[in-house]
């Protein structure tokens, strides 16, 4: 019977159908995925599919054990930096430059101003966790993105019609973008709601002197955390790039977090600092210049247009290298 003839009953009894598959699943491929029931089916791709795709890899990625613990780990940081502040401040010191609790013994950035003010909380943790606690975390999801999936031997799967590599790779990408977003902001809640607990809260003191409202120093720290998460999408797409080089998830996110440590170690050795502005490193601090008034924002602009350079150089790259790759699992 051809597709232009009516189609006919059929007889009681008869068992149904099967679903066609798609003639480009790839040999050893099956019609059904699990994260895609339907995705061998013959059907055009469409940007609702696309959202569906995002939608099943942002439920799986933020309900692995692994992703939890790393945003646990990250909310208790601000704790632990609350916590020890009060206990140093404990017998009436301010907790200035110099003394307990300050930034003259090299503690983080506006350490000296959390026990005046909680708000400098977020400031404070944020400046911890940018060097090597945030980075680590998006190098290991990012690093896992492709890597992990070819393991689970669920690659192949995920790359029948209608998805496609592009579409795939940048699905996995948004996914980390979004982790970026996440992991930062549940940083500064974290911060501010133990700067309230601990801490008073009120008119906040720029570093240039002035004096600005609480509602304008909790924007800035909204802002912070924003520009926060935009440094980190140059480590998410040097991650993703590893993770299409190899097939082993492990080794793509120890690759990418011992990158990232030998360039932060580069990025503090002064005989290289010819090189140093063009680490995405270099410039994560610059987001300080957001709690001066005016704001300063020629760092700020060059870090941003690093994070975009890395994210065009590595994401090129990233593509480059899984639309030709010779997946088998």
């Amino acid at each position: 019977m051809s597709r232009a003839e009516p189609a006919e009953a059929e007889p009681a009894g008869a068992e149904p159908a099967e679903a066609e598959p798609t003639e480009d699943a790839g040999e050893g491929a099956t019609a059904e995925d699990p994260r895609e029931p339907t995705a061998g089916l013959v059907r055009r791709p469409s940007p609702w599919w696309s959202l569906g795709l995002l939608r099943s890899e942002l439920l799986i990625t933020f309900r692995r054990w692994r992703t939890l613990a790393l945003l646990g780990v990250l909310a208790a940081v601000p704790v632990l930096i609350g916590i020890a502040v009060k206990i140093e401040t404990g017998d009436g010191s301010s907790g200035g430059p110099g003394g307990p609790g300050g930034g003259g013994d090299g503690g983080p950035a506006f350490i000296a101003q959390v026990t005046n003010n909680g708000l400098f909380l977020v400031f404070t943790a944020l400046a911890a966790t940018l060097p090597f606690f945030l980075p680590m975390a998006i190098g290991v999801i990012a690093g896992d993105a492709i890597a992990g999936e070819s393991n689970a031997g669920t690659l192949r799967y995920l790359l029948v019609a209608p998805a496609g590599r592009t579409r795939l790779l940048l699905t996995k990408f948004a996914t980390v973008l979004a982790f970026c977003l996440v992991a930062t902001l549940v940083v500064a809640l974290s911060a501010l709601t133990v700067g309230a607990l601990l801490f008073p809260l009120g008119d906040v003191t720029t570093i240039s002197g002035t004096t600005i409202g609480f509602a304008d120093g909790l924007g800035r720290a909204l802002l912070i955390a924003l520009v926060v998460a935009a440094s980190l999408t140059g480590v998410a797409a040097l991650g993703l790039f590893v993770s299409t080089l190899t097939g082993s998830g492990i080794a793509a996110m120890a690759t990418t977090v011992g990158l990232l440590i030998t360039i932060q170690i580069l990025d503090q050795i002064p005989q290289l600092h010819a090189i140093q502005p063009y680490l995405f490193s270099h410039y994560w601090l610059s987001f300080a210049d957001l709690v001066r008034d005016p704001v300063y924002w020629d760092d700020l602009v060059k870090n941003l247009g690093l994070q975009g350079l890395y994210v065009a150089v590595f994401g090129s790259a990233a593509w480059a290298r899984f639309t030709t790759k010779d997946v088998t699992a």
